[in-house]
């Protein structure tokens, strides 16, 4: 090294702590490559990356998700060990979270809001848990288990969504807390509905709700029919996108409302001028990979913007490979061939929720001659956008 670029040294490095520490748009550009969790960590080292790092945060609207298959190699699900290392790269601060796993591998664990009395198995102990402690405190985490899983691998948007009917699956799709976009999670079983509880959780004599995702779980049970009735008249008079399903259990969050083994139903009431939604439905004459794509194809109709958008599946365990002659992730691959930008994420589950809506461009949506929200071996196809 010579005696010039000795002295050289130090001067850039002094240059270098310069900018870091005085000129705030190119400390702010830098900001914008690093994930979130680190940003708060970032945020202490002075004022100025604290300012810096609070602007990069309100720019980071954009959902983000983690999916996995395969079984796991820890006590938890395979979901929660992929998310404590995948949700330190994210660029986004999750304001809610929508988890399903498969309930096979949670069949010990499947909560239905009895945590009281919920078994001890391989996964109770920790997975729930595990599962809250990841995500920032005030974050809603709705989890979902469910016979089957339909998923986009981690990492890009235009990857190819995959059909698991079998084996350890899940994924956790996380929203922000976006402008013109109200995400407000909700539960009721026999003890609390109401129409009270029903306005109280926006989901009637709300103007601005536009999508409402909605499970029930145990509702085979005596009384059962009479309260998914309850829940689904009232919102199949609004204006609102209704579509969800028929699901084994509910893991997140715990609640004691309940007595062990109750019925009930929680969902997202998704509100606010930024909020768009649009569905099909794939009835039992869809019965091969031309007409699934003719039917999805109809979705484009709603013409919703590529950014901020994903799609929701939610079929009935009847469907799927055998449904099909045999052939595999029929469905999934439809949905890519129209929409090859948008993340596709759902469930097989033991009923269907929604039907033929497509909006308009002032959100009024249009329906067809269906009388009822629920069906059986259908699939419901579903387009949501959030600003």
């Amino acid at each position: 090294m010579t005696e010039n670029q000795e002295f050289n040294e130090p001067l850039h490095d002094s240059k270098a702590a310069y900018v870091l520490s005085n000129v705030a748009e190119v400390v702010e550009r830098i900001l914008t490559f690093v994930p979130t969790k680190s940003l708060f960590r970032i945020a202490s080292v002075c004022r100025l990356w604290r300012n810096c790092a609070r602007r990069v945060l309100r720019t980071q609207q954009q959902l983000a998700w983690v999916s996995v298959c395969g079984p796991s190699t820890t006590e938890a699900h395979s979901l929660c060990s992929s998310l404590s290392e995948e949700v330190e790269k994210v660029f986004l601060l999750p304001k809610t979270v929508l988890a399903m796993v498969d309930s096979a591998t949670l069949n010990e664990q499947v909560y239905c809001y009895r945590q009281n009395k919920a078994k001890r198995s391989r996964q109770s102990p920790d997975t729930v848990h595990e599962l809250n402690l990841l995500f920032p405190k005030g974050c809603d985490v709705l989890g979902i288990t469910t016979p089957g899983i339909v998923l986009t691998p981690t990492g890009s948007c235009s990857s190819s969504p995959q059909e698991y009917q079998d084996g350890e699956a899940g994924f956790a799709v996380m929203f922000p807390s976006t402008e013109g976009v109200n995400i407000k999670p909700f539960h009721f079983c026999k003890k609390t509905i109401s129409p009270t509880a029903l306005k109280d959780a926006g989901l009637v004599d709300n103007s601005e709700l536009r999508v409402v995702l909605i499970f029930f779980y145990e509702v085979y049970k005596t009384g059962g029919a009479r309260f998914l009735n309850q829940v689904l008249e009232p919102l199949a008079k609004t204006k609102a996108l209704i579509a969800g399903g028929i699901v084994e259990g509910v893991f997140s969050p715990p609640r004691h409302c309940c007595s062990d083994g109750a019925y009930g139903a929680v969902g997202l009431a998704l509100s606010g001028p930024k909020v768009q939604g649009a569905s099909v439905l794939l009835d039992q004459d869809v019965s091969c990979p031309k007409t699934a794509e003719a039917t999805i194809r109809r979705l484009s109709a709603a013409k919703m913007p590529e950014k901020n958008t994903l799609g929701l599946m939610f079929a009935c365990v009847g469907r799927g490979q055998n449904y099909y002659k045999n052939q595999p992730n029929v469905e999934a691959d439809a949905f890519r061939k129209v929409f090859p930008k948008t993340p596709l994420f759902g469930l097989f589950g033991n009923g269907e929720i929604g039907c033929d809506r497509i909006i308009k461009d002032d959100y009024t949506l249009c329906d067809t001659d269906m009388d009822t929200l629920q069906h059986e071996y259908t699939t419901v196809m579903t387009l949501v956008h959030l600003g």
